[in-house]
């Protein structure tokens, strides 16, 4: 049973043989920095950074979908990059336009 998995992992059309099973999964190391970078300081956050990632991650995972074979790879790495693109805009917004609006305390 494992073997014919196996087998069929192999053989498949977007498997480890393919450019189609490579390429994305290098690609999960922008997903991964991106996660490091969660550590950063938000003024270290680039909009233009994120925004690329964010639309790159949402387009490609649009179109994992529609290509023929379906490949879940490409999927699931760039859902990935559109989740941690996202969070790092959030994160940059609220920083930016959220701390800005603090109430000043008058002193008695």
């Amino acid at each position: 049973m494992a073997t014919s998995k196996l087998q069929a992992l192999w053989n498949h059309p977007a498997g480890p043989k393919t450019i189609h099973f490579w390429a994305p999964t290098f690609k999960w190391g922008i997903s991964i920095a991106n996660i490091a970078d969660f550590a950063k300081p938000p003024e270290k956050i680039s909009y233009p950074q994120q925004i690329a990632v964010t639309c790159t991650g949402v387009i490609w995972s649009r179109y994992s979908m529609v290509i023929t074979p379906k490949n879940w790879n490409l999927f699931s790495v760039n859902v990935a990059m559109a989740g941690t693109g996202i969070y790092q805009l959030v994160r940059k917004i609220k920083n930016d336009f959220a701390s800005e609006a603090e109430p000043v305390v008058a002193k008695e």
